[in-house]
Formats: structure tokens, C-alpha cells, sequence
């Protein structure tokens, strides 16, 4: 079982987070930037999923990222503002340049014969406990070592795209592991999340 997780940038220019995750949750860390090494470092892991920080589709009845008005959300962004998770809206300045580069990867793994799903490193940290990186990076590192993440994550100055990378490689394993919440319009594109357990009932 292995899971590649893959926090995004919008941009080259900017640090994709990549982790290969097995199911022991041990980790495999890096920084890239280009679409080649990330599509190369991706096919060599020879991955049971790609989990991608990144919107993968577009809303149903939106042409293109370049049209103007209405509708700006996906039916999962809606079920996200529904469970009060905070987030950005696919048409929102930068989002457009992540959204086009996310689908863009998705298609040319899927060519490759590649399972890929959408992940949102915020949200699964929201409904794990953990702090976002917003909170901290160290924070975040000791909360996915206290869940049982071994391996990079120990490693000296991991970055916090690294960290929301091992966020999404997690849900991925979680999908393969067939515990998981599937978010969103399946005719437009799901969202994978972690699974949300219901509270205790209270004793009596």
C-alpha cells in the first residue's frame, strides 16, 4: 500500500510539497518545483494513489477558469463551507493558477494509468485535531508524529509544504484503506477527506 501526496504550488517558482507514504505511515519527503519532476518523482514511486493539495475540476456548468460570473463553487467547496471548514474558492486570484496546473497534472497521470484523488491538507487536519500550519510548523509536525508518522517527518527543517504534503499522502492511505469521506457531485469531482466519527454519546 502507497500513497503519494502532493501539497501544489500554483506556480514553478514556487515549493511543491512531495511525500511517499507506505502503509505503516512511514514517509519520504522532498521539495520540488517543475511539472516534469513532479510528474517523474510521482511515476518512480509507483503509487497505489496520487492525493493532490489542489482543485482537480470545475464547477458543473463553468466552461473555462477564464469565464466570468457564476458558479464559482463546486459542490464539495459548498459541503466544506456547510461543515464550517475554511477555505479558498477555485476563482479566486491565485486558486486559478493552482486549478489549472492541478488538472493539467491529473490528466497527465491518469495517461500514465494512475489513480488520483482531490485531498485538502486544512480541512483533514480540522477534522484529525490537528493544528494548521498557519499555527505553526512545529506544531503541526509533533501533532502528525503523535498520530504515528514516521520516518522524514523527523527530519531536520521539513517545510510546511512538506508537512501538508504528508497531510494529503495520509489521506490518501485512508482512502486505500477504504476509511474515508467522499465530498462533492461525483458528475463534477469528489473531494477525500478523513472520516468524520461521531461524538460519544454522553453517559448516563
Amino acid at each position: 500500500m502507497l500513497a503519494v501526496g502532493i501539497d501544489l504550488a500554483g506556480s514553478a517558482r514556487r515549493a511543491t510539497g512531495f511525500c511517499v507514504m507506505d502503509g505503516s505511515l512511514k514517509v519520504r519527503t522532498s521539495v520540488l518545483h517543475i511539472d516534469e519532476e513532479i510528474l517523474l518523482e510521482t511515476s518512480r514511486a509507483k503509487p497505489d494513489v496520487v492525493s493532490v493539495d489542489a482543485p482537480l475540476c470545475l464547477p458543473l456548468g463553468r466552461p473555462s477558469l477564464e469565464a466570468r460570473g457564476p458558479p464559482h463553487f463546486r459542490e464539495c467547496d459548498r459541503e466544506l463551507r456547510r461543515m464550517g471548514i475554511r477555505f479558498f474558492p477555485i476563482t479566486l486570484g491565485p486558486m486559478r493558477m493552482l486549478t489549472e496546473r492541478g488538472m493539467m497534472l491529473k490528466a497527465a497521470m491518469e495517461a500514465e494509468g494512475l489513480k488520483v484523488v482531490e485531498s485538502f491538507p486544512g480541512s483533514a487536519q480540522d477534522i484529525l485535531g490537528m493544528p494548521r500550519k498557519q499555527e505553526g510548523v512545529e506544531k503541526l509536525r509533533r501533532a502528525l508524529i503523535a498520530y504515528g508518522i514516521k520516518g522524514d517527518i523527523r527530519k531536520e527543517g521539513i517545510t510546511h509544504d512538506e508537512l501538508d504534503a504528508v497531510t494529503s499522502a495520509l489521506v490518501g492511505i485512508m482512502y486505500l484503506r477504504g476509511s474515508y469521506l467522499a465530498i462533492g457531485d461525483p458528475d463534477e469531482g469528489l473531494m477525500i477527506l478523513p472520516p468524520i466519527r461521531p461524538a460519544a454519546s454522553p453517559s448516563k
